[in-house]
């Protein structure tokens, strides 16, 4: 009977031997596993980052402009210029010259867009900005875009949403005139559109219930510095 019981006490601690050997090896697979989905998303994420830049960087488009558009490349990058200068190098040379380019895909005023930039980063323009707590949530990047906004932004885009890309200027960039556009053809003008974009599509409607229009401060500084601007580029 001692026998039988020795016996079993050594098949028992063999069993527990193995089944704990089996267990720090699942542990450490699935550690491996979660490693490699993690640096498989941040490739992926890279890979989203460089597509968009390099899609900026691709200048045949500008370049097979036709020679007398208003969009030229001349006119590009001399509005970018313009743009780098006012912000005293703070909007860099590429993201102007992107900027521009979207402003003539979405035919948005450029100027409507760097000074929405300017406002929202706090004259910084910068592209790693985390704004303040609220009861939504913070927003992220040059164009202060949401976590629970920028998703089907980018879905209506038909472009890939990543979170870390918030944090790319073109990215931001191109949100930011998605956005801009939808806005804009939802309310038809831009005191709504910019209005909706600073507080929200409910933030609208309560601005407009309790005031009776939607010329806000946020509306009305960058209408008025943009066309400000415009003006005086223009006279130039």
């Amino acid at each position: 009977m001692d026998q039988q019981h020795s016996q079993l006490f050594k098949q028992l601690i063999v069993f527990i031997c193995i089944s704990t050997i089996f267990t720090v090896i699942s542990y450490s697979y699935l550690q491996e596993n979660n490693q490699l989905d993690s640096r498989n998303n941040h490739l992926e994420a890279e890979n989203q980052k460089l597509t968009l830049e390099n899609d900026y960087l691709d200048s045949d488009q500008l370049l097979d402009a036709k020679k007398n558009s208003y969009y030229s490349w001349t006119y590009v990058n001399k509005q970018a210029n313009k743009l780098v200068k006012d912000s005293n190098g703070k909007f860099k040379k590429s993201w102007a010259i992107y900027l521009v380019q979207e402003a003539e895909s979405f035919d948005i005023s450029p100027y409507i867009a760097y000074e929405l930039f300017r406002v929202e980063t706090g004259n910084t323009f910068d592209p790693n900005l985390v704004g303040p707590e609220t009861k939504y949530g913070k927003a992220y990047g040059m164009g202060q875009i949401m976590k629970n906004t920028a998703p089907w932004i980018a879905e209506m885009s038909g472009i890939p949403y990543n979170e870390e890309l918030l944090f790319n200027p073109y990215y931001s960039i191109h949100l930011t005139f998605v956005y801009l556009d939808f806005l804009h053809k939802q309310y038809g003008n831009w005191d709504k559109a910019l209005t909706a974009y600073h507080r929200g599509i409910g933030g609208l409607k309560n601005y407009l219930d309790k005031n009776g229009h939607a010329k806000s401060w946020y509306a009305l500084e960058i209408k008025n510095n943009a066309e400000d601007y415009k003006q005086f580029t223009n006279a130039k």
